[in-house]
């Protein structure tokens, strides 16, 4: 998908979702276009992480509606979600401790049916992390933290998605890690991959994004270019503490 094609790959409108009885987000509506970084930004709490969770099929909304490239996919399975073209890196990197690298990524593969294809996803994922590779029959759980990081986007890459939903990648790691990480997220929107980047990091996001999107009590307080944003008090103070 090149960049120029930038039509609505991901929107949700007006959606709710409640974990039992509390209510987690309220008439959320957001949009990313293909080809492009959204940044979802906010404090603990504020929904983010279960905004992600809708997108991605793993949290069934309590109202609204999700659309993907062109289709309405409201409530429907991960697993289909993710032969559509969506790959959720959740918070936590929740790798696998006791499997190797390579174990891992294929896991990330289990909707691909064609051997030879993902072989060769396995070798971009190789260009991508040459540092997996090197490690690519250790075991994961004896990873750092951000080679950890690294597995889980690897993984989430391994099933050629069109959007890449992103939750807290840089969280714990060291800073000289959280600019590879960053890079990363560069490089991968320019191969044609788009985006949506849930950062506590919020200077880092904005960096990153081309739009924004700030969540404050399970609702959208503020959106606009990630630019503007930079721009205005309320993300200044509250976010970028400036």
């Amino acid at each position: 998908m090149s960049s120029s094609d930038n039509h609505t790959l991901l929107r949700l409108e007006g959606v709710c979702a409640r974990y039992g009885e509390a209510s987690a987000i309220e008439d959320i509506t957001l949009s990313a276009t293909a080809g492009s970084v959204v940044a979802i930004i906010g404090a603990n709490g504020a929904g983010k992480t279960t905004t992600l969770k809708v997108a991605s099929g793993v949290l069934k909304p309590a109202g609204g509606d999700v659309w993907f490239d062109g289709q309405r996919v409201t409530g429907e399975r991960t697993g289909i979600l993710v032969r559509r073209g969506i790959a959720h890196c959740p918070e936590g990197r929740g790798v696998f401790p006791y499997m190797s690298v390579e174990e891992n990524l294929l896991t990330g593969a289990f909707t691909v049916k064609d051997k030879a294809a993902t072989r060769q996803r396995l070798e971009y994922i190789w260009d991508l992390f040459p540092r997996l590779k090197e490690r690519q029959t250790q075991h994961a759980g004896t990873l750092s933290g951000g080679e950890q990081q690294m597995v889980a986007i690897g993984r989430a890459l391994m099933s050629s998605p069109k959007l890449l939903l992103l939750d807290e990648p840089t969280i714990g790691l060291a800073p000289k890690i959280v600019q590879q990480v960053a890079e990363l997220i560069r490089r991968i929107r320019d191969e044609g991959v788009s985006i949506v980047l849930v950062e506590q990091n919020a200077q880092m996001a904005l960096d990153l994004a081309d739009y924004a999107y700030v969540l404050e009590g399970g609702k959208v307080r503020l959106e606009g270019p990630a630019a503007t944003l930079k721009t205005s008090s309320l993300v200044r103070e509250a976010y970028l503490g400036i």
